[in-house]
């Protein structure tokens, strides 16, 4: 039985699944990254492996997300792929003529434009936090609810109150004004909701061509508030795939099947990939670039560096005299 290994490790999730030839998820697993990727990954990949068959033979293995790099020198990684690629071949694959595409995780959200099932525009905002996974986890603290009752009582509401998210500061600061005001608890979250809405629309889908079918992807898929606020704003069906919160992943295994069609794969297999890693950073005083160069050790054995733009720190063998090694 042959599988494809798809891994996706972001600033707050670490998402893994395996798809077998017919394109259907085998096995998934989700993980807080932590700020800890190397451990992250590797947490990922023993759970994956205690679950798996001995008769399933991975065939081929692809990395997506901000750690995308790192991780394909960990595990021998055939293909490599930035997020927008990686949510778009998911999206057009399991959600057949696919149109747009709207994804919000756990720090960053992004807009992916299909009109054929290429990506033909595209937006992202990795700068505010309004929106995200991570700002609506908080909200949910804080007014101590779950994640989950959030979303089903943002649906309770029938008057939302208007609240300004244009901004996460200013967001919070107008439901705590509207709570001493005392508005229902259910009409300011369902307002949040569509506030953060608004502002995904205005400062991702400004001038861009939304079109039907819409899918949804990314935590933030899984609130069904977020999802009604999306629905009301668009006007039309907003399309959520069974597995919306792995579906980078996803595409990362299916590009990785596509590339190692009549070739065999770089994987160095579930134990190789608990070896001993480090990351470090240094910063390169050579010119005034002052470039942030990022090296992956094994062990005192440096294996690749990246982030500098001459590439001058690219080539280990050249440079690797000079580096500062740091502890």
């Amino acid at each position: 039985m042959h599988g494809y290994l798809g891994i996706d490790v972001g600033s707050v999730s670490t998402n893994i699944v395996i798809i077998d030839d017919q394109n259907q998820v085998k096995h998934k697993t989700y993980i807080r990254t932590q700020g800890q990727p190397i451990k992250a990954v590797q947490k990922g990949l023993q759970k994956i492996h205690e679950e798996i068959s001995e008769e399933l033979t991975i065939m081929g293995v692809g990395t997506t997300g901000s750690a995308r790099n790192l991780t394909a020198l960990m595990v021998g990684a055939d293909v490599v792929k930035n997020e927008i690629t990686a949510h778009a071949v998911a999206a057009s694959t399991m959600v057949p003529d696919a149109k747009t595409v709207i994804e919000i995780g756990g720090q960053d959200s992004k807009i992916i434009i299909l009109p054929n099932g290429v990506v033909a525009d595209f937006a992202m905002n990795t700068v505010c936090a309004a929106g995200t996974g991570s700002f609506l986890d908080q909200q949910a603290s804080r007014l101590e609810l779950s994640i989950d009752e959030f979303g089903k009582i943002a649906l309770k509401s029938r008057n939302p109150v208007r609240i300004a998210g244009r901004c996460s500061v200013f967001a919070e600061s107008d439901m705590i004004h509207k709570q001493q005001m005392g508005h229902a608890l259910k009409d300011i979250v369902a307002g949040l909701c569509e506030a953060l809405v608004r502002n995904y629309l205005n400062n991702l889908g400004k001038g861009k061509n939304i079109q039907s079918k819409i899918v949804f992807q990314g935590g933030v898929a899984a609130n069904h508030g977020m999802i009604e606020a999306f629905k009301k704003e668009l006007n039309c069906e907003i399309i959520v795939p069974e597995y919306h919160d792995v579906m980078g992943a996803i595409g990362s295994a299916l590009l990785a099947k596509e590339t190692t069609k009549g070739h065999n794969t770089k994987f160095k297999g579930f134990r190789s990939a608990m070896g001993q890693y480090q990351a470090n950073s240094f910063e390169c005083n050579s010119c005034a670039n002052l470039c942030e160069v990022i090296q992956i050790l094994e062990g005192h054995k440096i294996l690749a560096r990246w982030g500098d733009r001459c590439g001058k720190w690219e080539d280990i063998g050249a440079s690797s005299h000079e580096c500062p090694v740091i502890s």
